[in-house]
């Protein structure tokens, strides 16, 4: 494993994930979210964006997380393993909501930008990760699989992890 793509819904660990592989192997760590995300929650245009990951992933070895489908070409195709952390919603649920409180609370600065959840925007605006969460869950239990089977990605070793037990047993392996 030299390029590795973390995938999975909001909540469900892919940074901490990415982290922890980017240690373990001694390889650079790419989040996409630091790469998307400006001032003001303000993101990045698909151009800028597309060309910020590519200069990101040219190197021989990396992790990168996210689910950017208007990055996928780009990272995809150069990643040799998929780790997809297929977790049950309630799961990714209990953890969106301990981490919306908790970055409330200590007013994370998010990706140097200096963006900050609040209690307001996680639980009770159209950009609640709740409701994120809720919308993604199953498009994205729907799309992988069918993704994984595309030609374009047919060299990828795809590994699914359905709970924190699977997670940390793999790790522990890699």
């Amino acid at each position: 494993m030299e390029r590795i793509v973390v995938v999975g819904t909001s909540g469900s660990g892919k940074t901490t994930l990415a982290r922890c592989l980017a240690k373990r192997l001694d390889i650079p760590h790419i989040e996409l979210d630091a790469l998307y995300w400006k001032p003001n929650w303000v993101g990045s245009p698909t151009d800028v964006f597309r060309q910020c990951v590519k200069e990101a992933v040219s190197g021989k070895r990396w992790v990168v997380d996210g689910n950017y489908s208007k990055t996928r070409d780009i990272v995809w195709v150069r990643a040799d393993t998929i780790v997809w952390l297929d977790y049950p919603l309630w799961i990714l649920l209990w953890r969106i909501f301990k981490r919306g409180i908790r970055r409330s609370i200590t007013r994370e600065n998010l990706w140097g930008t200096g963006n900050r959840e609040t209690l307001y925007r996680h639980f009770f605006t159209h950009d609640s990760m709740i409701l994120w969460v809720l919308k993604t869950y199953r498009k994205r239990r729907r799309e992988y699989p069918i993704l994984f089977t595309q030609p374009e990605y047919a060299h990828l070793r795809v590994v699914k992890l359905r709970s924190r037990r699977e997670t940390e047993y793999w790790v522990e392996n890699v």
